[in-house]
């Protein structure tokens, strides 16, 4: 809603806003891309126009939308997920982004796992193993020795100690 609301005080009209993506029905001037650059930034947003960031983002958004809004099936891959859903072979979209944000797909994958986990963790209304399977670990030793690489901490004791260990989703 903010997006748009900036789009139409300064005269365009989108035809379509979804996460990360804004389509208009016109190309926009050097002039107005920047304009409109200056204003989202002033709101927190980053406006990316090469086609590569805008897979990149794509690739973290779809990632962060499955490990933290959605009920994962445990049947789906990653590497086809991400395949369908940005139309594009799995070996050149993992070497991009590990060519542009220097850590594999999968890395950033287990971190946003880490992340869910550490949340779930934090409000403390599920066990371990449910904890375990509803981010479709195999099993709770799993969880406890990927949880411990990622963090130094086991996860009983991230839970008892309960600070501000968690970190914001766009600075995983």
């Amino acid at each position: 809603m903010v997006v748009k609301s900036e789009f139409e005080k300064l005269g365009f009209t989108p035809t379509d806003i979804t996460l990360g993506e804004v389509t208009l029905d016109k190309e926009l001037t050097t002039f107005q891309k920047e304009l409109l650059a200056k204003e989202l930034l002033e709101l927190g947003f980053e406006v990316i126009d090469d086609k590569k960031s805008r897979i990149i983002e794509k690739i973290k958004n779809t990632i962060i939308d499955l490990v933290h809004y959605q009920d994962n099936d445990s049947k789906s891959n990653l590497s086809e997920l991400l395949s369908s859903t940005l139309q594009h072979d799995y070996s050149y979209l993992s070497n991009l982004f590990s060519e542009v944000e220097g850590t594999t797909i999968e890395k950033y994958f287990i971190a946003q796992k880490i992340e869910k986990v550490k949340e779930l963790l934090v409000y403390d209304e599920l066990s371990l193993s449910e904890i375990a399977f509803r981010m479709n670990y195999s099993s709770v030793a799993y969880l406890s020795n990927q949880f411990k690489k990622v963090t130094g901490l086991t996860p009983s004791h991230f839970r008892e100690i309960k600070e501000e260990k968690r970190k914001p989703l766009d600075k995983v």
